[in-house]
């Protein structure tokens, strides 16, 4: 009893003497001692004794760098707070990426967001549409003579070295980005002579890339705007830019159900996404390189509007961790690239198919919703 009676004295003589320097200050025995090493003196070399003939060199551990802005700075030095992100909120949807002589644009933005962003800007130009593929996400326009164009793309033209007696088209390319819900935009030009039937091909690769990097300048502008302004969906490249071309439920050689997709391993992977999002199950977690979906089939999806009502919320209670654990029916959904296509199978875990009948029904609601 005398021990915390003598405690509790020393804590209220400590509390009532808090405002004093030589516990607190710059001199106290708590006194803050990050810049004591602004104090710190070089000293000489160690030297070894006379009589000693051969030794290891001894190199300092904590040299002072010789690059110092300024060492004869006194007292505490603040650190300065870190600059606000406001440049990054204000970063545009739309940014010019480069490599070499390629220039695109990305986008942070679904490819059905861009499309009619990037189309509007050619046809306010004078560029009149040829083909367009929104299962792909390409459109091409007809050949054109510059004085069939915009002032502004005419002068692009010219500066570009395109003859005015030529004729130019346009490939615009727009891909799925590496992050969900963004693309990348590419612009190829091909030239003839007027008057000319021949078919030029377009390349992979820019043949003028003066004018493949003016046009790709001239619409990243024109999409900047646009955006501030409030951009539109493309309905139809939603519903078709990744959309497989064929789609067929087959069995392999073992007499497991297959999904087989006539698409590029990417547009693939998105569809799927959409798709099982879709379905009558729960997805719990993805793995892009690995190429596989998780599934809860004892899980309803998620809804993001799916809030409980009044009574919901008194009387109703979520499930308890432990209850939808005990009854958990997970499958994993595996897209594998075979040659030009890719098929998509379900698995128990990576060792064990699933069962067929299981498979063939989350395949079939794959091959449903991807319509």
């Amino acid at each position: 009893m005398k021990r915390m009676a003598g405690l509790s004295a020393l804590a209220l003589i400590i509390s009532s003497t808090s405002g004093c320097g030589w516990i607190w200050g710059p001199e106290g025995y708590f006194r803050d001692r990050g810049s004591d090493y602004l104090q710190a003196q070089q000293t000489a070399p160690m030297q070894l004794p006379p009589d000693v003939r051969t030794a290891k060199r001894l190199d300092p551990l904590l040299p002072i760098p010789r690059n110092v802005a300024d060492d004869n700075v006194k007292g505490e030095y603040e650190v300065p707070r870190p600059q606000p992100l406001s440049a990054i909120a204000d970063a545009s949807d739309y940014t010019l990426q480069k490599s070499g002589d390629s220039r695109w644009v990305m986008a942070q933005r679904p490819p059905a967001e861009v499309w009619p962003v990037a189309v509007q800007f050619f046809q306010d130009n004078g560029f009149r549409l040829d083909q367009q593929r929104p299962q792909t996400g390409e459109f091409t326009t007809t050949w054109q003579r510059s004085d069939e164009l915009s002032e502004a793309v005419a002068k692009r033209l010219s500066s570009a070295g395109v003859a005015t007696d030529s004729e130019t088209r346009v490939r615009v390319r727009i891909e799925p980005g590496v992050q969900r819900n963004t693309s990348e935009v590419y612009v190829v030009s091909a030239e003839r002579p007027a008057g000319s039937t021949a078919d030029v091909a377009f390349t992979n690769r820019s043949v003028n890339t003066g004018l493949d990097a003016a046009l790709v300048d001239d619409m990243l502008a024109s999409m900047s705007r646009t955006a501030e302004k409030g951009g539109s969906v493309s309905l139809l490249a939603a519903r078709d830019f990744d959309t497989p071309s064929r789609v067929s439920l087959s069995e392999d050689g073992s007499g497991n159900p297959v999904l087989n997709l006539g698409a590029d391993l990417d547009r693939a992977w998105s569809s799927v996404g959409r798709a099982l999002e879709q379905g009558e199950w729960r997805v719990e977690d993805i793995n892009r390189s690995l190429g596989l979906y998780y599934i809860n089939l004892a899980e309803k999806a998620e809804k993001k509007n799916d809030e409980p009502g009044f009574f919901g919320k008194l009387f109703g209670s979520k499930p308890a961790k432990e209850e939808i654990e005990a009854r958990a029916e997970r499958y994993q959904v595996r897209l594998s690239k075979v040659g030009d296509n890719v098929q998509v199978t379900v698995e128990k875990n990576i060792n064990t198919v699933a069962p067929a009948d299981v498979a063939r029904k989350v395949l079939g609601a794959i091959q449903d919703n991807l319509g």
